[in-house]
């Protein structure tokens, strides 16, 4: 199991009309793969541009080509400024 954090960028005129379609995507994600998910954001903006943050902790591998299939299918690159930046971590374990 991996924990998959995606941040992207959002211009402050943008964010009212993205929010609900992220949260959409992600309340269908919840139901039909029975993943945890939040939404997150920094708190100020630079230059008029938010940063956004989704979390989804817990998932296996191939959730990532799944999100991103669910995020081309809300419509979301539109609105937001340059691509969707994915990073996977995994549990810490100690070395042998």
């Amino acid at each position: 199991m991996i924990d998959l954090y995606v941040y992207y960028k959002v211009r402050d005129e943008h964010a009212a009309q993205l929010e609900p379609l992220v949260r959409a995507m992600q309340a269908r994600l919840a139901r039909e793969a029975g993943v945890a998910v939040q939404l997150k954001r920094r708190p100020e903006a630079r230059d008029g541009l938010q940063t956004w943050m989704e979390v989804y902790p817990g998932v296996a591998a191939a959730f990532v080509d799944r999100l991103a299939e669910a995020a081309a299918d809300a419509g979301l690159a539109p609105l937001t400024e340059g691509p969707r930046r994915t990073e996977v971590f995994v549990e810490f374990t100690a070395c042998a």
